[in-house]
């Protein structure tokens, strides 16, 4: 079967100097920037980790720099849904996850729902 190519996608080639947000800069500014658009709220430690919650409470994001748990797992990033039905799920994310790849997995995460 032949596929037109006006039916294909387009083939994106970024310039390697485009991709420097693929090396994590352990800065948690991509994600919290779009959970303060989202309206969802959001607070400090002293130990300056930060968690977050949706706006219906049914997902949490948590930046955990300073957790001792979460770095004896190697985590930075965790994000917990609590579904209105179905079991709770967890998606935890490395020190070298870069935060704009967390963004777009919490963006993705949302993009159909109220919160």
């Amino acid at each position: 079967m032949n596929t037109p190519a006006t039916l294909l996608p387009a083939v994106v080639r970024p310039f390697v100097e485009d991709r420097h947000w693929l090396s994590s800069d352990h800065c948690a500014t991509p994600v919290l920037e779009l959970l303060h658009a989202l309206n969802w709220t959001v607070v400090d430690t002293p130990e300056a980790n930060i968690h977050a919650t949706s706006p219906d409470g049914r997902v949490y994001v948590g930046w955990l720099p300073e957790h001792p748990a979460a770095w004896t797992r190697d985590i930075v990033w965790r994000v917990q849904v609590k579904p209105t039905e179905g079991h709770a799920w967890v998606q935890e994310f490395g020190i070298d996850t870069p935060s704009e790849a967390v963004a777009g997995f919490v963006a993705a995460l949302v993009a159909h729902s109220p919160c």
